[in-house]
């Protein structure tokens, strides 16, 4: 099965997000989400047989939109969830004096990031690190993860039971499969 992805930042940048709704133009949220699956089919981008891939969208998704797409839509957060969730994580994370930081990847549902978590990516915070130093930190291992994240998800190897995600593995030398 070939999968499609719907990046809004990223892939079919010129052709999706030129469809992309206006927000001021509607004011129901899931009247959004409807025309947003709507470009989504368009493009053979369907709850069967695609991915929609967060990034920066600082929007909550409607119920409607979650259970059309249930555990097809991935977003990252700039944090280790569940810390830190919801706006300016990487202050949360200076103002509470941190030692850590760093990102997530996970599947959206229906709260402010707390999804079953896929994979995340820690970042150290030292002394001197501003909100600003922090946060270009952490989207260096943004960009490392979230790509890996699509890869799993695109070659099956994850499974969800439960709030956990399973990602299956294969080791060169014993052929079996592991779980992590």
């Amino acid at each position: 099965m070939n999968y499609r992805f719907y990046y809004p930042e990223w892939n079919n940048r010129k052709e999706v997000c030129k469809e992309h709704p206006q927000i001021r133009e509607i004011t129901k949220e899931q009247q959004y989400d409807k025309e947003i699956i709507s470009i989504l089919r368009k493009y053979k981008v369907t709850p069967t047989n695609g991915l929609v891939c967060l990034a920066g969208f600082m929007r909550i998704i409607s119920p409607y939109f979650i259970k059309e797409y249930k555990n097809r839509i991935l977003n990252i957060h700039p944090s280790l969830l569940p810390a830190f969730s919801g706006l300016d994580a990487q202050k949360q994370a200076i103002e509470f004096g941190a030692k850590f930081s760093g990102c997530t990847v996970h599947f959206v549902d229906e709260g402010v990031d707390t999804g079953p978590i896929i994979l995340q990516e820690i970042v150290k915070v030292s002394n001197k690190d501003t909100e600003k130093t922090l946060s270009k930190k952490i989207l260096v291992k943004e960009h490392e993860i979230y790509p890996k994240a699509v890869e799993l998800f695109a070659k099956k190897k994850i499974s969800i039971r439960g709030r956990k995600v399973k990602i299956k593995l294969r080791t060169r030398t014993t052929k079996k499969i592991q779980y992590s």
